[in-house]
């Protein structure tokens, strides 16, 4: 058995985790590394003729029609040319008699919207300079891991158009630096036709898309970031594709990847496919993307959308498991996690299934993180509430810690979250305007101190009032006005104390580095609760309301002076001043469950953090 015949059999039996070394267009190279020849190779199964089509031969396939290499339905050619830069697509022609055009699964580049041909491209041959990052990389689980999620489009604009991956990043990471970021998140990169789908319908998932630069535009881009310290993780659709005519969507003109039945198949709100893992192409197909994104362009790891649609055929538990998808995921998980056990498997589910981020040998999915759909959605509708409320919807902030230990959670404050109709972060808050930027900080004080790592979309750093539109870079001009810009310094403070003290971050994931204080003080909306760590004490407190006190009872279990390291009224915020200038002495005498209370100021929608001293 030669090397392609091993590559196709476990390819067709889902094994193949390299399908991209034998299928797409290649540039061989003699041993000087010359090109001296272009290998097309497509699997077409139900294809009776498969031409190929190309700027070279003035698209008339008829002068190059691929060889059938192997009976399962394998179509190569190779031209004696050096073919780098070429447009082409293939021309199938199928035993109904009825002729298709579609690019390549499996091509590296394509052309630039609106235009879809495929691109021949030398993958090969950048030089990387990130290798102190994956020497010193740590396992995030007891690090901070805060992330940046941005859509590459719409961050900034030059002359109201896109900027390339590599003039783009040097901005990019100054600014993720400065505001105190570990890691961004990139909506999804792999080519897509439509700039409104934000990258979720992707048509090319071997091919960083043309709208920012080349492939080695993109690799440059990632280096910088690690050479930075900023880790790259990468959005990724995994369980359905684009309907578009010239894509993987009924390939080669039956179901190839997609489930047969109607029922199953078809997403009527997205206008998708579902993919059938049960197939072993539809497996080789995904799981030799994901590898080559790793393996290619050196990414952290990926954040998986709709994985409800993963775990229930169409995300809907009365239609059953998706049994195949699941089995798919742990393959997947196995995989990358042999490759590098460091590696970023983030979950998008709105699910309550068992087990999604356990390891796989222990019957877990294998994911190793998962986004707490659960407190984005109740903490959001607390928020909204007008603070007289609040104490109507007092667990909508305690129910959360019921679970929190169940999975390993990543804390979204996402795209999702501030598009069609939802308003900004800003613009959800309730009350006077000044009134909206105090609940923005004791919002965020909220989410960067609960247990969970976090994640937070672009221009809510700065409290951005409108929503996103993605058609437009962010309102930067915000910056020049003194709220937003005192908005932004709270943020980059908060995010500096969560980097620089351990007990928000080490323990986010067992329950003993968290501890309910005060969880039920209804009336006057009134949270406290500690973080800890091996050698730190945070106690964080929360006022909901607008009242102000002068001396508010908080219970401690220990004894010794608590210094306030953050209080989000201070007038450098845009707040009124209202602060715990002096350490505070812990009084000996019992509140709620422990032995121990403090005496502190508390302003009005105020969030603070003290530390126990030693």
């Amino acid at each position: 058995m030669n090397k392609i015949d091993g590559h196709i059999d476990l390819y067709l039996l889902g094994k193949d985790y390299l399908a991209y070394e034998f299928l797409g267009s290649k540039l061989n190279k003699d041993k000087d590394g010359r090109i001296i020849s272009t290998t097309f190779t497509v699997y077409a199964p139900n294809a009776k003729e498969v031409r190929l089509l190309s700027s070279f031969n003035n698209y008339e396939g008829w002068k190059h029609v691929l060889t059938k290499v192997h009976p399962q339905g394998f179509f190569s050619i190779t031209i004696p040319e050096n073919l780098e830069w070429a447009t082409y697509r293939y021309e199938l022609h199928l035993n109904s008699g009825e002729i298709i055009y579609k690019s390549d699964p499996f091509a590296y580049y394509a052309e630039e919207r609106p235009n879809n041909a495929s691109k021949v491209y030398d993958i090969d041959g950048y030089t990387w300079h990130d290798q102190k990052w994956f020497e010193t990389k740590k396992k995030v689980y007891q690090e901070p891991f805060l992330i940046y999620e941005l859509h590459l489009g719409s961050w900034k604009k030059k002359d109201g158009n896109f900027i390339r991956y590599n003039e783009i990043v040097d901005d990019l990471i100054n600014y993720v630096k400065e505001n105190g970021f570990t890691h961004i998140e990139l909506m999804p990169i792999y080519e897509h036709p439509l700039d409104d789908s934000w990258g979720y319908q992707g048509t090319g998932f071997f091919a960083a898309t043309s709208r920012y630069g080349t492939p080695k535009d993109l690799m440059y881009f990632i280096d910088r970031c690690h050479e930075a310290g900023i880790g790259v993780i990468i959005d990724w659709v995994l369980g359905h594709i684009n309907k578009d005519w010239f894509g993987l969507s009924k390939f080669d003109g039956t179901y190839l990847y997609e489930f047969e039945d109607d029922l199953r198949r078809e997403n009527v709100v997205w206008g998708t496919s579902n993919i059938d893992f049960d197939k072993g192409i539809s497996r080789s197909f995904m799981q030799s993307a994901l590898n080559f994104w790793v393996d290619y362009f050196h990414v952290d790891g990926f954040r998986i959308d709709a994985v409800s649609n993963l775990i229930y055929h169409l995300g809907n538990r009365d239609m059953g498991e998706n049994t195949g998808a699941l089995s798919f995921l742990r393959q997947v998980s196995n995989h990358l996690f042999s490759k590098d056990d460091r590696i970023i498997f983030s979950a998008e589910d709105s699910t309550d299934y068992a087990r999604v981020t356990w390891p796989t040998d222990i019957g877990g999915v294998g994911f190793n993180y998962k986004w707490n759909m659960g407190f984005m959605n109740d903490t959001l509708k607390y928020f909204k509430e007008d603070p007289i409320y609040r104490k109507y919807h007092h667990d909508k902030i305690t129910f959360g810690l019921v679970y929190t230990y169940n999975e390993q959670f990543i804390l979204p404050f996402s795209h999702d979250e501030v598009v069609h109709l939802k308003g900004s972060l800003l613009n959800k808050m309730p009350g006077t305007y000044e009134q909206k930027f105090q609940n923005y900080r004791l919002l965020l004080t909220l989410w960067m101190t609960h247990p969970g790592k976090k994640l937070l979309f672009m221009g809510q750093e700065f409290a951005q009032y409108d929503e996103w539109n993605f058609k437009q870079e962010l309102d930067w001009g915000l910056l020049n006005y003194p709220i937003h810009d005192s908005a932004n310094r709270y943020f980059k403070d908060l995010a500096k104390i969560y980097r620089t003290n351990d007990a928000l971050y080490k323990y986010d994931h067992q329950p003993k580095g968290f501890v309910w204080l005060a969880s039920d003080h209804v009336d006057s909306s009134v949270f406290a609760y500690m973080r800890q760590s091996d050698n730190e004490t945070l106690v964080i407190v929360l006022n909901m309301t607008p009242n102000y006190y002068e001396s508010y009872e908080i219970p401690v279990p220990f004894e010794g002076q608590y210094e306030e390291i953050l209080n989000s009224d201070k007038d450098i915020y845009a707040g009124y001043g209202q602060y715990n200038g002096l350490p505070l002495k812990a009084i000996n005498e019992p509140r709620g469950h422990f032995n121990y209370h403090l005496k502190i100021k508390l302003g009005s929608l105020t969030g603070l953090i003290l530390r126990l001293k030693k």
